[in-house]
């Protein structure tokens, strides 16, 4: 079975118009999907001392996901603050991660150690780990970082080489565009793959040079929350629990069927954006990321946050 780490960021998505607040965080949010595939999964990431960061803990923990290596601060759990329009999400102002932003992990010998221990590791460009990618690459096999929309030029220069997976989102860019983008993030180093998720248009793969198309299943959301993550979550998951199996016929077995690693390769590829397309659109007729909604008191600054919007 594959065993799956998420290292850095965990927030409280902070529904305002609702009052209410949801688990998330990119990181957080791989390791809790691949748990409710069935996978062994962990998140390795830094909480706060405050109700959010409690609420965080407490569901996560519930789940069964590994926390045993988390570090615990004082101050302000991450958060953003989020409304609603037509059960698409809108960002408003957040705390940039809060403690998580502030004092992310630094790795120790242990910690590489444990980490060597799962199939995929995966971190994001809100995790704060830049410093941390050498020892996320020494220690683990299989290494990804969603870049979101926010990267340019240098920020891939500096994190590609360490990585065996990139994804990027790419809603409402051109297919020119995200391929020469994505050409770009395997000319800087990145190993192996690049994930573009382009919201209802679907996503691209480029796997090894090769290149592959998946629409969206749609349906009616009730929130995109955390939908792409759940997309890049399940398709990671599906391709690194089969590609082990790949392998070349021995002379004299035919040519019926799939009898070689590439061709494998290749279905496995595309069986794997199909059910990632799938549990996305699953996602998105649940609350939040995954769920676990608590209601809360607003504070001043969400009030702020709030007035400055409706303006």
């Amino acid at each position: 079975m594959l065993r799956v780490l998420g290292i850095g960021d965990n927030v409280c998505d902070k529904y305002l118009h609702i009052k209410t607040m949801y688990p998330g965080g990119n990181a957080l949010n791989i390791a809790v999907f691949a748990k409710y595939m069935g996978m062994e999964s962990a998140y390795l990431g830094t909480f706060g001392d405050d109700e959010v960061a409690r609420h965080v803990y407490s569901a996560v923990r519930g789940l069964g996901v590994d926390l045993s290596h988390c570090r615990f601060e004082q101050g302000e759990n991450g958060c953003a603050r989020v409304r609603l329009e037509e059960g698409d999400r809108v960002f408003l102002a957040g705390n940039r991660g809060g403690v998580s932003g502030t004092k992310p992990p630094v790795l120790s010998g242990l910690d590489e150690e444990y980490i060597s221990g799962f199939g995929l590791v995966h971190t994001s460009i809100f995790s704060y780990m830049e410093e941390e990618l050498p020892k996320i690459r020494r220690a683990g096999r299989f290494v990804s970082m969603d870049f979101s929309n926010r990267y340019d030029e240098e920020y891939l220069k500096r994190c590609c080489p360490y990585l065996d997976c990139a994804e990027i989102s790419c809603g409402g860019m051109e297919e020119g565009e995200i391929r020469r983008t994505m050409d770009r993030i395997m000319g800087l180093g990145c190993r192996h793959m690049v994930i573009a998720t382009r919201g209802s248009e679907g996503a691209y793969v480029m796997a090894d040079g090769k290149f592959y198309e998946q629409s969206a299943c749609l349906v009616k959301a009730v929130d995109t929350m955390g939908a792409g993550d759940s997309f890049i979550a399940c398709f990671l998951v599906n391709y690194l629990d089969g590609i082990p199996q790949a392998v070349d016929f021995g002379e004299g077995s035919g040519h019926k069927g799939i009898v070689d690693a590439a061709g494998y390769k290749d279905l496995l590829v595309r069986l794997s954006l199909y059910r990632a397309a799938v549990f996305s659109a699953q996602q998105c007729r649940r609350d939040g990321s995954f769920g676990f909604g608590r209601e809360m008191e607003l504070t001043g600054e969400d009030k702020r946050v709030m007035e400055e919007a409706g303006k």
